[in-house]
């Protein structure tokens, strides 16, 4: 792989659903998690006020969600919003410092590009490249990921700062999906990411 460069002006780092839900012990527990958490937390210290926090934030209830997401609730209607402990769709405590309230992004669905703000954000930040991390790979990941490809964005994908509960998932789709999108799609590591804003100084 060549050396990954970064503009730090021109570059935000997502970090997507690193809640409490996915990382407590939950149906949604995801079994590693935790060992993304200090990957996570280095990229954020090293891009403040360019780290943005989607929230997978769910229904009251079933009835209340868009088409077939209602099915999608009625089969885990313990995560409705009629039942669901709300501290669990806040950001990990981890990163609680990192996530204050003006990087928050709440979204309903998959990608982060659902949320209604979340390009107007990006457009303020001047971003043309984003650093993604979080859970999980092969779903919400995913979808923000295609979807940050479709509006154009340079995309780095994070390897050791990416987790799903399913190991098969995530290593597909790192290893088949992504590498078929070169021109658009980097894989790196944390130390890559850390490396090249280093080595670009100061935003």
């Amino acid at each position: 792989m060549a050396r990954l460069v970064l503009n730090p002006g021109r570059t935000v780092h997502l970090a997507i659903d690193m809640q409490r839900v996915f990382a407590d012990d939950t149906a949604w527990q995801m079994a590693d998690f935790h060992a993304i958490v200090p990957h996570v937390a280095a990229i954020a210290a090293a891009l403040p006020g360019r780290t943005l926090f989607s929230r997978f934030v769910v229904p009251h209830s079933a009835e209340h969600a868009r088409g077939h997401w209602q099915n999608y609730y009625r089969r885990w209607p313990a995560f409705t919003g009629a039942v669901l402990d709300p501290g669990l769709i806040e950001v990990v405590d981890a990163l609680a410092h990192h996530a204050t309230p003006d990087t928050l992004i709440d979204k309903p669905t998959y990608s982060i590009f659902e949320a209604r703000d979340c390009t107007q954000r990006l457009a303020a930040l001047q971003a043309d490249t984003l650093v993604f991390t979080g859970v999980e790979t092969d779903v919400c990941v995913l979808a923000s990921l295609i979807a940050a490809v479709d509006r154009g964005f340079r995309v780095v994908a994070v390897a050791d700062a990416l987790g799903s509960s399913s190991r098969a998932g995530h290593e597909a789709t790192l290893q088949h999906v992504l590498t078929r999108l070169p021109d658009q799609v980097e894989i790196a590591f944390t130390a890559d990411v850390l490396a090249a804003l280093a080595a670009a100084g100061p935003a």
